[in-house]
């Protein structure tokens, strides 16, 4: 399995379960991806966690806005079998206000509005709203 996309349902099960956390192993990747999503305000915060010699894990603190969760859905969309690229003029708005659409570039991995002022496209991971 994909472990961007394993991240992504670790997170929507425990928002479904009502739990406050839940923890993925680690990689530097689904890290950053985290990160993005803790400065944006879908997720409280995170901890990386050592487990044995050379295994670490991330642990995800949820967040909940007056009971209710603060992602509502999230969405793989490039996959280990098809890639989606998207260039600068290509990268449109999904999920209205709330809606993120995050993407790694050569500048890092950052939210759309992000790429579109550095002006930088690349690989289409996930909507996030």
């Amino acid at each position: 399995m994909d472990p961007i996309s394993d991240m992504l349902t670790r997170i929507r099960n425990a928002y479904q379960r009502g739990q406050k956390s839940t923890s993925v192993p680690h990689s530097r990747m689904k890290r950053e991806l985290a990160m993005v999503l803790v400065k944006y305000g879908f997720l409280r915060k995170l901890e990386t966690i050592d487990l044995e010699k050379n295994k670490k894990a991330i642990k995800i603190f949820l967040k909940y806005k007056e009971g209710e969760p603060a992602i509502i859905n999230v969405k793989r969309i490039s996959r280990g079998g098809q890639r989606m690229y998207s260039g600068i003029k290509k990268i449109e708005r999904i999920g209205g206000r709330r809606g993120m659409i995050v993407l790694s570039t050569s500048k890092g991995i950052l939210p759309h509005w992000e790429a579109k002022k550095q002006k930088a496209g690349g690989e289409v991971l996930c909507v996030v709203y």
